[in-house]
């Protein structure tokens, strides 16, 4: 009894029928994807259509909600600035009239001083200034009187020359001058 060997290298009748199966398979699959590429060729000018109607569908809809965001942003800044304008303007009179009150109480106080030294106000420099001139009108038209010309010449006399007015040195000496010494 002797068997007979088989080669090992020869296909088995349900291994080739299995191969050709497989093949066959490979074969459907491969014309299936090409079918899909075609399809996909033809298709994808809709497609793409249709993703830029929807790119601008969505742009649109981006650039509203961002136009509404700046908007509101706009309106919060312009409220923001119109209260610290409102503020700052309340600070500044505020600043004002209390810089206003400081200056009148140091005036008023810097005059109390100079009173209490014996100082005259810039008033009074003022009138004693204008009597001395009222004086030296005066005494001019007594002096042009007595050398013996005419009331009408002297009038003009003393109208033709010019009436000083107090230098601050001319002040400075009617104020030593009327400075009180105890």
């Amino acid at each position: 009894m002797t068997k007979k060997m088989q080669n090992p290298g020869a296909p088995h009748p349900s291994a080739a029928a299995l191969a050709d199966s497989v093949k066959a398979s490979a074969q459907q699959i491969w014309l299936a994807g090409l079918g899909a590429f075609a399809k996909a060729q033809e298709e994808r000018g809709k497609v793409f259509e249709a993703l830029v109607k929807e790119g601008i569908n969505l742009q649109r809809q981006t650039q509203a909600v961002a136009e509404e965001k700046i908007s509101e942003a706009t309106i919060r800044m312009t409220d923001m600035a119109t209260d610290l304008t409102a503020k700052a303007t309340g600070i500044t009179s505020l600043a004002t009239g209390q810089w206003d009150k400081l200056e009148n109480l140091f005036e008023d106080r810097v005059a109390k001083a100079l009173n209490k030294l014996g100082m005259p106000t810039s008033r009074t420099l003022a009138e004693q200034a204008d009597r001395l001139d009222e004086l030296a009108r005066q005494i001019q038209a007594l002096s042009d009187a007595m050398s013996g010309q005419t009331p009408n010449a002297a009038r003009k006399a003393s109208a033709r020359k010019p009436v000083r007015r107090p230098t601050p040195a001319r002040k400075a000496t009617v104020a030593k001058a009327s400075v009180r010494t105890d």
